[in-house]
């Protein structure tokens, strides 16, 4: 964690759980207001402040440094660090938290007065290149805005986007020509070779298009974009800077001319010339992976200047935000409404205006019917990104996900769903074939729009794809073997658990031998797990556990996937009454919960995993495969423990503030997680229609549901002090059982909390009132 994470106690005790009521006459601020788009721009969290619509496909923001031959990229995975001094330019895409780089297209930057070199120069070498100090308090941004004072550019930049759109408004002072660079070279996971081809031209009608082809996180990614100024050009030059020749008026190594209307290369850059402007500068660029019509038209179909632009953003983001109301100090609001802003913003949008996109076969379909969406973080979003957006968005929105996720199947040279896709492209990160919860999780909650049965076809067939990730030895041994897999501990428990929700699916459409198919595979998780060390274990192929065998080790590659034992051994989030009797029992269960959370990391060094963040003993919140674990308290009877550990998490993980999330959001899972835990419940299980009771964080929340009613959580009594659950009612008569149903929920009505200094040691404790587990509920 940089220095910067560990806030004064003041700070600290600002984020406390709750301050009492809030006093009446004084109205909250709105959802929108309560928003910060810095938190998650230090530490760990890789997220950026920049503009981006609900789901949009452009979000620009500034780039601080894109040197990973210089600096690691991992740290500047979203292109901006808080704590960085100068902004390189604004790109038009960027991830928001995401654990790998890749992104930060088509950069432009505002230079006054005489051309500086071409080049985005050295951080710590003033004026060396287009790169600009910036004055830290001048620095804003709101859900879609974001503005900063350039220092060395002299110039104010302003911000906005819409959904296929960006806008930026330039205010340069006065008295000197004013300019753009327009670097198609810059990329955030930049190395040699990245960028095999772009190209840029000036169109009669002054509009500015061109294009560029990269090798990054994904293979040959295809982007088109169109660029329409609100003044005049008065010069120009396009350059190439693998051609090394100096050319007049440009200090620098490069080959153009200042009269060419078009030029192609690997590595071109424009300068774009305004002359003394009396008027700011208005410049709207438009994306498109199809061509560069397919931006031009994307540009056409949202008119309207920056202001317009943004306050129709603004308006869509005030109902987007609007679907929760919440009472609560106003540290606790920020955490939670930015959460929810975090969350918004991917899936996003990817098919141009007239319904084309570019698919993971490179070829160019057209979405009938539906929007097309792209940047699917699966491995991370399956837990608790998906089921919020079930219960925040429309269930339109949500089939067009479904949607996107058969589009891409269909068209998938290997016929299976995505795994980690963006723009269109397979990644192959991360393991697991968790697109299938997602879509399972959405059927069994209700969402229609798509074909049902071809969902279920594609969910078997992404199951069934031998060369895929040790499936071939999956199937055929019941087990991932190490020696034939990597990583082949969690791929055998992730499979079972996907496995069970193509179950569920199938018994639900009525295809009982789809069903007992998957019910028996959903088991396979018992095969790697070894009841004499209490641990998930990689098997090898003779049947053999792995020697030799240290729980805490983390290494890239070898059993565990970002993780190891202590975190890996709890996911059976569908059957963890069979885990918990492998373990010994409830009582056992509850004692290895307590050792993995107190457990002394003292002598160990985790330095070398990038992704392991947010620790808390062996319990890391800051990856996903320990999200769900604080909750299985409630699974041996002993729901209390679970309030215990969330309120130590919820403390120690999330602040309002740049460094306040422990690791990366990726893609909205980690603000997720906050929102749910904060109204009171989570899905354990996406695919079992139960949100497990964990305890509120906030005084009292409203959310309105995709079908138009109203669902209420209220804390009565919650304090720093009250942080136990004493008795919980659900539209006022006791709720006994530590679960929530998914129906009791859409139905509308009120969950209410009453909140107490000592654990209730009696509440929800009985075999009946515990969570859904597969073995529990006769499925074996």
């Amino acid at each position: 964690m940089i220095a910067s994470f560990r806030r004064t106690l003041s700070a600290l005790a600002a984020f406390s759980l709750a301050t009492g009521p809030l006093v009446a006459q004084t109205a909250p601020p709105s959802g929108y207001a309560s928003v910060d788009p810095f938190i998650g721009t230090g530490g760990e969290g890789h997220s950026f402040p920049g503009a981006v619509a609900p789901f949009g496909m452009v979000q620009l923001s500034p780039d601080t440094d894109t040197r990973c031959e210089i600096r690691a990229c991992y740290p500047h995975a979203a292109g901006y660090r808080y704590e960085d001094p100068t902004i390189q330019g604004f790109s038009m895409t960027h991830f928001s938290g995401a654990g790998h780089s890749d992104l930060g297209d088509f950069l432009v930057m505002p230079v006054r007065g005489d051309v500086v070199p071409l080049e985005p120069g050295d951080p710590a070498t003033p004026r060396s290149g287009y790169r600009s100090r910036y004055a830290k308090q001048s620095e804003t941004a709101s859900p879609g805005y974001y503005a900063v004072q350039l220092d060395d550019a002299q110039t104010r930049a302003e911000m906005t986007a819409g959904t296929r759109i960006g806008v930026q408004r330039y205010r340069f002072t006065p008295g000197a020509p004013a300019h753009l660079v327009l670097d198609l070279r810059s990329a955030l996971y930049t190395y040699p070779g990245k960028t095999l081809w772009s190209s840029v031209r000036i169109r009669p009608d002054g509009t500015i298009t061109g294009m560029r082809e990269t090798r990054g996180w994904a293979p040959a990614r295809k982007l088109y974009f169109a660029m329409r100024p609100s003044a005049p050009l008065t010069g120009h030059g396009f350059f190439n800077a693998e051609e090394k020749v100096p050319y007049k008026g440009f200090q620098g190594p490069s080959r153009g001319r200042d009269d060419a209307a078009q030029l192609a290369g690997r590595a071109l850059v424009a300068r774009l010339d305004f002359g003394l402007l009396d008027r700011p500068l208005e410049v709207k660029v438009a994306l498109s992976s199809v061509d560069e019509d397919g931006a031009i038209a994307n540009l056409d179909s949202e008119p309207g200047d920056f202001d317009a632009i943004r306050a129709r953003t603004r308006a869509a983001w005030e109902a987007a935000l609007g679907v929760l109301q919440i009472d609560a100090p106003a540290p606790m609001r920020t955490s939670v409404y930015t959460a929810l802003y975090h969350s918004l913003m991917a899936p996003s949008v990817f098919s141009d205006t007239d319904g084309r996109y570019r698919g993971p076969d490179d070829q160019v379909h057209r979405a009938e019917g539906f929007t097309f969406h792209s940047t699917f973080s699966l491995w991370d979003t399956f837990r608790a990104e998906h089921p919020l957006l079930l219960l925040v968005q429309p269930e339109r929105r949500n089939a067009d996900f479904i949607r996107s996720l058969l589009a891409s199947q269909q068209a998938s040279p290997f016929g299976i769903l995505p795994v980690w896709q963006f723009h269109g492209r397979e990644t192959w990160t991360m393991i697991g074939y968790h697109a299938v919860p997602v879509i399972a999780d959405a059927y069994l909650k209700g969402v229609r729009g798509f074909d049902a049965d071809a969902a279920l076809a594609a969910m078997v067939q992404s199951a069934s794809y031998g060369p895929y990730g040790g499936l071939d030895w999956y199937m055929r041994l019941g087990y991932v073997p190490i020696d034939k897999e990597p990583e082949a501990a969690s791929k055998t428990v992730e499979y079972a658990y996907d496995d069970w929700t193509i179950a569920r699916m199938a018994r639900a459409l009525g295809k009982a031998d789809v069903a007992a198919t998957f019910e028996k595979r959903a088991g396979n998780w018992r095969n790697s797990f070894d009841a004499k060390t209490g641990f998930l274990r990689a098997r090898l192929s003779d049947g053999s556990f792995r020697e030799p065998f240290d729980p805490t080790a983390i290494n890239y590659g070898s059993d565990y996937t970002e993780g190891n034992a202590w975190q890996y051994s709890w996911f059976v989030p569908h059957d963890q009454a069979a885990m918990f009797r492998l373990l010994g029992g409830d009582a056992a269960a509850v004692r290895k919960l307590d050792a993995m959370f107190d457990f002394d990391n003292s002598k160990l060094d985790y330095s070398h995993a990038e992704d392991i963040a947010g620790l808390i003993g062996q319990y890391i919140h800051g990856n996903e495969p320990s999200h769900h674990v604080a909750y299985l308290y409630g699974f041996a009877g002993q729901p209390w423990r679970t309030q215990e550990r969330l309120t130590q998490i919820v403390g120690s993980q999330y602040k309002p503030t740049p460094d306040g999330l422990s690791g990366n959001d990726d893609l909205g899972q980690m603000s997720a997680w906050l929102v749910f835990t904060a109204l009171g419940f989570y899905p354990v299980a996406p695919g079992s229609n139960q949100y497990v009771i964990g305890r509120p964080f906030v005084d009292r929340a409203v959310l309105t549901l995709p079908n138009g009613k109203r669902f209420t959580v209220v804390a009565s009594g919650l304090s720093d002090a009250n942080r136990y659950v004493g008795k919980v009612t659900l539209n006022g008569r006791p709720l006994p059982r530590g679960y929530l149903r998914h129906e009791e929920l859409v139905a509308g009505g009120e969950l209410r909390f009453t909140m107490q200094p000592r654990p209730n040691r009696s509440w929800a404790t009985a075999r009946a009132a515990r969570p859904y587990s597969a073995s529990a509920a006769g499925v074996r």
